[in-house]
């Protein structure tokens, strides 16, 4: 048995959408134009996404991998009062009937800590929605290797090079044997 958490229907009109990625899965309602009722639920897991909705009388259920989509990305959309704006994260799919809600909320305080906890679960890039409605990522990679400014060259030529290193520096070192006394024994043999 799964275990689950409920939550209320989620998309235009209401206020706030928060799903807390730690207790996977998640089962809630988003708005859903194509549905007949205008609800659709889906069910979040680590490794897949379930959509079950109703259109024209036939009820539908979908599995898609999380690693189909395209990544998490954030958005701005026109808010619930006149002059607000809505900042929401969602899971996107090439196809967008398969684009999921995950956060939703009238003010931006926390949408950069779900955006990063979204993408680290499923392990998928950040990406933002342009004003246009194009999709860009959030940071440059190559695969799935963030690219950055490489780190300074180590110096070659340095005055520290020549030392030990750490591991070695907690040894003492070996000194000189001449002038040491060493003891030696005979060989005791055992014969019978």
């Amino acid at each position: 048995m799964l275990r689950q958490t409920e939550f209320g229907p989620a998309g235009a009109g209401i206020a706030a959408l928060r799903l807390d990625p730690s207790n996977l899965p998640i089962r809630f309602e988003a708005a859903d134009g194509g549905a007949d009722d205008g609800q659709r639920t889906i069910d979040l897991l680590a490794d897949r996404v379930v959509i079950r909705r109703t259109s024209a009388g036939a009820r539908m259920k979908l599995q898609v991998l999380v690693s189909s989509y395209r990544g998490v990305a954030v958005r701005v959309g026109d808010g619930a009062t006149e002059g607000s704006d809505r900042v929401e994260v969602v899971l996107i799919h090439a196809d967008p009937s398969l684009n999921v809600p995950l956060f939703s909320a009238e003010d931006a305080d926390d949408v950069v800590a779900e955006w990063q906890l979204w993408a680290k679960v499923f392990a998928l890039p950040m990406m933002t929605v342009e004003m246009d409605g194009s999709l860009r990522e959030a940071f440059p990679r190559m695969g799935a290797v963030l690219i950055g400014t490489p780190g300074p060259r180590r110096r070659r030529h340095s005055t520290v090079k020549a030392r030990r290193p750490m591991a070695l520096m907690r040894r003492k070192p070996g000194g000189d044997l001449s002038g040491r006394e060493i003891h030696r024994e005979r060989e005791i043999i055992a014969r019978s």
